[in-house]
């Protein structure tokens, strides 16, 4: 019996140092041949914050004068830009660039001017997505120019909502109406049409990484396709999950699922393609449908747009719409970082020339429609990206997202187990096409978020008692550095 136990217990340990061996080739991945965008802008947001501080002092019957002016300067700009074509340098940009920066200071120290900033942004983008129709968006200077002016001002009406009065804030924004021919649905009391596609992020760490670990980081992480049944009038939402793949889910069950906004985008109608079938759209959204329907697709780890075998997110929108000979993400997303690729290749990314959720966008053809946000929610997305932003900072610099190894063996022993789930057509522990690896770094990246996300709170906490206004986010991305320094993370 003695010898039996020993037999055993000598056994499972030889199993385990061999389950402990390494699988994963350690190879540098072959990212992009771009530059990751900086803003180097430092002086500039302590000079607005300084000034919006200062504006605070005055009430608004002091500011109204200088906010009118600023309305009136900018809007004289986007006239001479819609009137004529321009090259993406052309100086009227940074004329905008600097511009909106500055009236956004303003309009926080006097709120009722916010409607009217939103409506600037709203315009601001339609203006350079119609000139963008013409440029090159993989040249570096025009990406460089539709990312300041769209990433950029989309920050600036951000950062207003989290100052504003939360019970005066609408959380649809609408943008552009679009005419489309295609069935409609009514999501949260806006109507949808069927193609149109839905971006949003999620609230998991992985989403911020997602949104912001590229060479133009942003706001969002996961891409869904909206069908709706010609005859019945259902809806359904196309959508591709890490957990489980390619999947169809009700609006109510998309709704579950935490998200922090959500975003509407729909192929404009004038596009040629569009001109000669209005309802193109809707039959790329029932071409996806049928597929999911007919067959399983998994998951795609590797971020591989030209193989659609497998469909991360962004590719269920790309593959549906590429049968009908429309080519989205004309800008292509880039990862050049040696140290964020290492990070990204550590969950099976493989591909660093992609299609990113928040780089949709910048597409000229398609017309952002509408956006949900919620101030809550928002000031948490701020937060993650805060966080990943400054972890992405500790991989440039050559740190490495480890885990815990002695797991190992634990985790592919749970791994086999979700394997043979999946040959059942069920979810097991481990997504199908994640490796043991991966599983064990999400739970390492999990754990460092909420560990920096918990001190962060508390300096949150103590800044808005101080200063009696949320803090701005490169204010928060100090506070992530701060805690990742004092914390001894890596």
């Amino acid at each position: 019996m003695k010898r039996k136990i020993i037999y055993s217990v000598s056994m499972l340990i030889i199993v385990y140092l061999l389950l402990l061996i390494p699988f994963e080739k350690n190879e540098s991945p072959k990212v992009a041949a771009n530059k990751q965008f900086v803003w180097n802008r430092d002086s500039l947001w302590l000079s607005l914050e300084s000034f919006y501080v200062n504006a605070k002092k005055k009430d608004c019957a002091q500011l109204n004068n200088e906010i009118k002016k600023s309305f009136l300067y900018l809007n004289a700009v986007l006239d001479s830009i819609e009137r004529v074509s321009l090259m993406a340098t052309d100086s009227k940009f940074l004329r905008i660039e600097n511009g909106i920066f500055y009236t956004a200071a303003l309009v926080g120290a006097c709120q009722e001017h916010l409607s009217d900033f939103i409506n600037l942004f709203s315009r601001i983008r339609n203006a350079v997505k119609e000139q963008s129709i013409k440029w090159n968006l993989n040249d570096i200077a025009t990406r460089q120019t539709i990312y300041k002016l769209i990433y950029g001002g989309r920050a600036a009406v951000e950062e207003l909502l989290l100052q504003a009065d939360k019970n005066k804030i609408l959380s649809l924004i609408i943008g552009k109406e679009e005419i489309s021919s295609t069935p409609t649905t009514v999501i949260n009391g806006l109507v949808i049409h069927s193609g149109d596609i839905l971006v949003s992020r999620g609230g998991a760490p992985t989403s911020a990484l997602i949104a912001r670990g590229n060479d133009y980081p942003g706001n969002f992480s996961h891409v869904a396709l909206v069908y709706v049944d010609e005859k019945t009038g259902k809806t359904y939402i196309i959508e591709s999950h890490i957990e489980k793949g390619v999947a169809i889910a009700s609006i109510d069950d998309y709704l579950k699922d935490k998200k922090l906004r959500i975003m509407v985008l729909r192929l404009r109608a004038d596009n040629s393609k569009m001109l000669q079938d209005k309802m193109l759209t809707h039959k790329a959204a029932k071409f996806a449908f049928e597929r999911v329907s007919a067959q399983h697709i998994a998951y795609d780890f590797e971020m591989n747009f030209d193989d659609s075998t497998k469909l991360f997110c962004s590719e269920v929108a790309s593959s549906a719409y590429k049968k009908f000979g429309i080519n989205l993400w004309m800008g292509l997303s880039t990862i050049s970082s040696k140290g964020i690729a290492k990070w990204l290749a550590g969950f099976g990314v493989k591909n660093f020339v992609t299609q990113e959720p928040s780089d949709l966008e910048y597409d000229p053809q398609l017309t952002v429609v509408a956006e949900w946000r919620d101030p809550n929610t928002l000031f948490k997305d701020h937060i993650d990206n805060a966080i990943i932003e400054a972890l992405l900072e500790q991989a440039e610099a050559g740190k490495e997202l480890s885990y815990d190894w002695y797991l190992l063996p634990i985790v592919r022993t749970v791994k086999l187990y979700s394997t043979i789930l999946n040959l059942f057509d069920k979810v097991g522990p481990v997504p199908e096409g994640m490796s043991p690896e991966s599983a064990l770094r999400h739970k390492k990246l999990v754990a460092m978020h909420e560990e920096i996300k918990n001190e962060v709170e508390i300096k949150i906490k103590r800044f808005i008692e101080q200063m009696n206004y949320n803090p701005p986010y490169w204010k928060l991305v100090s506070f992530v550095r701060e805690t990742i320094k004092e914390k001894k993370i890596f």
